[in-house]
């Protein structure tokens, strides 16, 4: 370990965070010496954002209260777990005392990190965040390797929120006519190109940045990481569920698929493969809300993908997809506001009546929420409310919304208050 390298690079990497122009995130992420907070989330989310956002906005913190070491950097290349912790002292020898704050991104690259962030940990005198690339590092096993002392948040593609303020979009209470229709244009663009911050500026682009992404997520998160060597299933299976975001996904139709075409692949191998993409959070599926805990775990699942420009990379039916593609968003802006005691399903009767989501905070349903583009067909109108309705009795919960492209307003109908909101308006929270 060169001192005077590292001492260099202490003061330098601080000073490339404050020339930077770090637009707020509105995640509320935890201070704690408590617990060490790790950032998971898909590929290219913005996790290292996120530390830089903690540092010049959230918590504004001084560059003597802070240390931040990028494990990708070149000159922490030959670093090991032991020399961790010799960085506090060169920082102490800089500052004239220790950190408060370590920041440590890409720690997955330092061979045995986990013991150097415990041994930091067990001090109590810093509050920690890591972060690590999800083709070495899944989010349970930080949680394995830090044995449960983490207080983890995931860090999903950017909100329509935190998107219309990298366009630098004033948010207010009131819009008048004109930034109204900006907002819907802005809106428009979200679900089409999606929010990933490498394309908000540039979504010329989206088509490549998508294709590179679907490939790192499968050669890195998924085949080298597992070593698998039948490429073609897990090609196969993200195709799969690009088709069939927002709709049930069936293993077993996948496996019959194959099978059909004489390829073999065990359901076994199936439901591994699943769990991979998972894990490197590609893809969320949502579960049928069950009194029964087991019901509802065998139930046959929703799939929605990280990100709606992922499905627009491999669709041209944009205007086709575009309820389904307003219901993906607003799946993820749950993911995003979802609490530790709060859970989503989504509900369906034995006669295909189905709500999109169900919120539960612990024991108690909080609200059913449909997704409706347009309330102005009669017939997709009456479907939509009749299956709230069912669910509203069946599950004993009165706030029932639905969320649509354009539409606002309240009414009754049987008794029970439906409120109307435009998607636009509920992203904006």
């Amino acid at each position: 370990m060169n001192k005077k390298v590292l001492s260099k690079y202490l003061i330098d990497k601080k000073e490339i965070i404050r020339n930077m122009d770090v637009f707020p995130k509105t995640i509320d992420i935890v201070k704690t010496k408590n617990f060490i907070v790790p950032l998971i989330g898909p590929r290219r989310a913005g996790k290292t954002y996120c530390l830089y956002d903690l540092i010049v906005n959230k918590l504004k913190i001084k560059d003597a209260d802070f240390l931040f070491m990028n494990f990708e950097d070149a000159e922490l290349a030959d670093i090991n777990f032991k020399e961790i912790a010799n960085i506090v002292n060169i920082h102490e020898e800089i500052y004239g005392k220790k950190p408060e704050y370590a920041f440590l991104d890409e720690v997955q690259n330092v061979q045995n990190w986990h013991k150097s962030v415990r041994s930091l940990f067990e001090t109590k005198k810093y509050y920690i965040f890591i972060s690590g690339s999800s083709s070495k590092l899944l989010s349970k096993e930080i949680v394995t390797s830090l044995r449960g002392r983490t207080l983890s948040h995931t860090i999903l593609p950017l909100s329509f929120k935190e998107f219309l303020g990298f366009k630098k979009f004033e948010l207010k209470p009131f819009y008048s006519s004109t930034e109204e229709n900006r907002i819907k244009n802005s809106l428009r663009n979200y679900l089409k190109f999606g929010g990933f911050p490498d394309i908000v500026f540039e979504n010329q682009i989206a088509d490549k940045f998508f294709r590179e992404y679907i490939d790192l997520v499968i050669f890195k998160d998924i085949v080298e990481r597992y070593k698998i060597k039948n490429v073609f299933i897990i090609k196969f299976l993200i195709k799969n569920i690009l088709a069939s975001f927002s709709k049930e996904f069936s293993v077993h139709k996948v496996f019959n698929t194959l099978k059909s075409q004489n390829i073999k692949a065990s359901k076994k191998t199936l439901y591994n493969y699943i769990s991979y993409l998972e894990d490197a959070f590609f893809v969320f599926f949502l579960r049928k809300i069950s009194f029964s805990v087991q019901d509802s775990e065998l139930s046959i699942p929703k799939c929605y993908v990280n990100d709606t420009g992922l499905i627009n990379s491999v669709s041209i039916s944009f205007s086709q997809n575009i309820g389904k593609l307003m219901e993906n968003a607003v799946f993820l802006e749950l993911e995003r506001r979802k609490k530790a005691v709060t859970n989503i399903f989504y509900w369906k009767n034995f006669t295909g009546n189905e709500v999109d989501f169900v919120v539960k905070q612990g024991l108690r349903i909080k609200q059913l929420i449909q997704v409706c583009y347009s309330v102005e067909d009669y017939e997709a109108k009456e479907r939509e409310i009749k299956a709230l309705l069912k669910a509203s009795k069946e599950l004993k919960c009165k706030d029932l919304l639905v969320i649509t492209e354009d539409y606002e307003d309240e009414e009754k109908i049987k008794g029970k208050k439906i409120k109307y909101i435009p998607l636009w308006k509920w992203l904006l929270g």
